[in-house]
């Protein structure tokens, strides 16, 4: 287990963050399945992670992203109506989508926020200027990351992460 940041040095990182990539299931959603008679897959989204990312948006020029091992329909829906661009579905290598953003991008790793709750999640948890997971990751996952969010999955941990971002670079603007 990694030594936890005090919350002055995660202001700090979070201060930096120009684009917060997230995971879908167990973070947007809450890592639940719901199939009806006819099979057809439905998942839950939370309107105020969705509120977050227009916050970002909005209000600190944050740019908002998916990196997702799914590849579904309703995953390119919810990011469309959203208005993420920055859209990875079918993802098994995490790491190498990250490494691509950034060179793409031309920013740094410090500058990228992620926020993921399984094990599939831990080398890009490990790789960006600041990570998170939502209180009900698993054990793993908890130990990475940099701070745990106080809601869990598919209940407003990617809105927990979207407000403290924007409060750590709203902070910086105002002490200029």
């Amino acid at each position: 287990m990694k030594k936890k940041l005090t919350k002055n040095q995660l202001l700090n990182r979070a201060a930096k963050i120009k684009i917060l990539l997230t995971d879908v299931d167990g973070v947007l959603t809450d890592a639940g399945v719901y199939y009806s008679s006819n099979g057809e897959l439905m998942k839950r989204f939370s309107i105020r992670d969705g509120m977050g990312v227009e916050l970002l948006r909005k209000q600190v020029n944050v740019e908002t992203g998916i990196i997702t091992r799914e590849d579904t329909l309703i995953v390119k829906t919810r990011a469309n109506r959203l208005g993420i661009k920055e859209l990875h579905m079918g993802i098994l290598d995490k790491l190498k989508t990250l490494e691509e953003i950034i060179a793409r991008k031309k920013i740094k790793a410090e500058e990228i926020a992620f926020i993921g709750d399984d094990v599939n999640d831990v080398e890009i948890l490990k790789s960006v200027g600041l990570s998170a997971c939502p209180n009900d990751a698993t054990k793993i996952v908890k130990g990475v990351a940099d701070m745990i969010v106080e809601s869990k999955g598919g209940h407003g941990a990617f809105r927990d992460l979207a407000d403290f971002i924007i409060e750590a670079k709203t902070d910086k603007k105002g002490k200029q």
